[in-house]
């Protein structure tokens, strides 16, 4: 099995990147990739790894799904109790990732996370579909549970205690922004000579070097 893995390989040809073409703004460089990728018909375009560091310095790594973003952060939200948020609570810092595979493209933002206004958190939280809000009130994220049974049960009494009017934005559930100091774009090529290029903030202005990959 070991050699059928390391047989495994193939060329990145679909697409270059140059420092001319790249956007002196790179949140506006993050748009326009994640346009590409929504035309593209890339499946969970917005999905990204989150990375982060438990008090002993131990990573750990999900996949959630980008929500907004503009010059002030990259916004998720989650279960305020959950391990990606009590390891947030004690270390801010955070890496996300978007593996574009198919159109042999990835990006990496690192930066500090904090969280998003209670007004905030109710009004996305507002518009999630209702078996989703039910489903943040159901789950305890990241806790032991004996049986999907015992969920599918936690569940079902959640939709009876919550079966007429609005569901409520839970105390324990909202978003986090990740204002971001680093971002880097990376574009794959041909004999694995990638092309890589990060921005990195100075002061209020942005650096874009060329990484060798």
């Amino acid at each position: 099995m070991s050699k059928d893995i390391q047989d495994l390989r193939r060329e990145y040809t679909l697409s270059q990147l140059t420092r001319e073409s790249l956007l002196d703004n790179p949140v506006e460089q993050f748009q326009l990739w994640l346009k590409q990728a929504i035309e593209f018909g890339l499946k969970d375009p917005t999905a990204m790894t989150v990375a982060t560091v438990d008090e002993q310095g131990q990573p750990s790594q999900r996949i959630v799904l980008l929500k907004h973003v503009d010059d002030n952060g990259f916004v998720f939200y989650t279960n305020y109790s959950s391990r990606k948020a009590e390891e947030l609570g004690k270390n801010p810092k955070i890496s996300l990732h978007f593996p574009w595979h198919a159109m042999e493209r990835q990006v990496k933002v690192c930066g500090v996370a904090e969280k998003v206004s209670a007004k905030e958190s109710l009004a996305y939280f507002s518009s999630r579909p209702k078996e989703s809000q039910l489903a943040a009130w159901a789950s305890a994220q990241s806790r032991p549970i004996s049986s999907r049974t015992a969920l599918m049960q936690q569940f079902a009494r959640m939709k009876e205690k919550f079966a007429k009017g609005q569901i409520p934005l839970p105390d324990f559930w909202g978003g986090y922004r990740v204002q971001f100091h680093e971002i880097e774009f990376w574009q794959g090529g041909s004999a694995r000579l990638h092309d890589r290029f990060v921005y990195q903030r100075r002061g209020e202005e942005w650096s874009i070097e060329r990484l060798m990959p």
